[in-house]
């Protein structure tokens, strides 16, 4: 024990012994002591807790800083095994390793903490090892406070740097000329279907998808004005349109006004009088709004999934999943027929299919199509897009990543 500490300790001994005889006289002197001797006790068995506490924070922090070094050995080892013109293309965030060291703390877990607090405890860990090795920046559609930004936090924690984009496209345009590292897109949510200008933004970039985020998204209505002195509601069309029965019950008739992202809608509810935003709730402490009204989407599942982009994927992890997109002939009578059955040749289960205009070929659409248990550098899919070349005008892997998926939406 420390001076200090000692010195605490005999302070509050003396403290509560010298109570002892300045207690009203009209208490009975039996319960006056027996009380004074529980007091007594549990101050003592609080210091001797207390003083375990400290010990084991300075153990934490010794332990920290050894895992951190460790940490920059493994940068350092990246370095030195790669070409030095390659340098500045050193990945630091390394999904799969990511999801396998969640996955050991979760099992090795024994309690009392619960399993989601270990985890985000690690995930600032895991952060400050990543701004340790290499400055990192990430970008997302912004302002702060929107889904794209808590999506950003969540896998990249608190350590890193972040670059607010004003639309998708300036997301994509961010990694693809360097400026960030990775970037934080919607690719589609479970109510509303797929984010087109992401579809969109694939067909012609060549950034590669790297990791997978299932966001759950819950709505609030915020304002500095009372329900109904409402006249105008901001948001992105995505959320009006989630939150369409709540609208339609408390504000029918308001005027919506749809802006790139939920928290522009905040920021600007928070400077014009009489206006609401319909936004993620961390936004009213953010730019000083009230929260009128908490979850208010149709739908209490309402989950979105963003992908991180950047220069290249991940590694195998062994439950992965790969976004190709191909260009059949329209010419051709069952084109499309044929090119799905390569999938069903292979055994290949198919998680999502969607289409768009080619923004290469006029009346051509680009089909994207994702498959569940197989990764972008297997052989199988190097055979899967030799046979799709076959009959389809182009065949390109966006991108390939581990699994993801909510356990209970598998």
């Amino acid at each position: 024990m420390s001076p200090a500490s000692e010195s605490n300790v005999v302070f509050k001994k003396r403290t509560i012994l010298i109570s002892l005889f300045f207690v009203p006289l009209t208490h009975s002197p039996t319960l006056l002591a027996s009380n004074s001797v529980i007091y007594f006790q549990m101050s003592l068995n609080l210091d001797t807790l207390r003083l375990q506490i400290d010990s084991l924070d300075r153990k934490l922090i010794t332990l920290l800083n050894e895992r951190a070094q460790v940490s920059l050995d493994i940068g350092a080892a990246k370095k030195q095994a790669m070409d030095p013109e390659e340098e500045d293309n050193t990945h630091v965030y390394i999904p799969g390793r990511e999801k396998q060291v969640f996955e050991k703390v979760t099992r090795l877990n024994p309690g009392p903490m619960a399993p989601e607090s270990l985890c985000a405890i690690y995930r600032e860990i895991m952060s400050a090892s990543i701004a340790l090795q290499k400055e990192v920046m990430v970008a997302y559609l912004g302002p702060v406070g929107s889904f794209s930004h808590e999506a950003s936090t969540k896998r990249f924690g608190d350590s890193v740097q972040y670059a607010s984009q004003g639309s998708i496209s300036d997301v994509f345009e961010a990694v693809e000329r360097g400026r960030c590292q990775y970037g934080i897109v919607p690719f589609e949510n479970s109510i509303a279907g797929s984010v087109v200008p992401t579809l969109d933004k694939f067909v012609k970039s060549k950034v590669k998808i790297r990791a997978e985020i299932y966001l759950p998204v819950h709505h609030s209505l915020l304002s500095n004005s009372n329900t109904d002195a409402v006249r105008r509601v901001y948001s992105h069309p995505v959320a009006l349109a989630q939150c369409q029965t709540f609208l339609n019950d408390k504000l029918k008739g308001i005027e919506l006004v749809p802006c790139s992202s939920t928290s522009e809608a905040a920021q600007i509810a928070a400077k014009e009088k009489h206006a609401a935003a319909v936004c993620n709730s961390v936004c009213a402490e953010i730019y000083g709004l009230d929260i009128l009204h908490a979850d208010i989407e149709d739908q209490h599942d309402n989950t979105t999934r963003f992908f991180i982009i950047s220069d290249a994927w991940d590694g195998p992890t062994g439950n992965d999943k790969a976004l190709l997109m191909f260009t059949v002939d329209h010419r051709l009578p069952g084109a499309l027929c044929d090119a799905l059955k390569v999938f069903k040749d292979y055994s290949l289960n198919l998680t999502k299919i969607d289409s768009r205009p080619s923004l290469l070929r006029p009346w051509h659409y680009v089909f994207f199509v994702e498959c569940a248990g197989i990764h972008g550098d297997s052989k199988t899919m190097s055979d899967v897009t030799a046979e799709l070349g076959k009959f389809c005008l182009d065949v390109k892997i966006v991108g390939t990543y581990a699994d993801q998926r909510p356990q209970d939406s598998n």
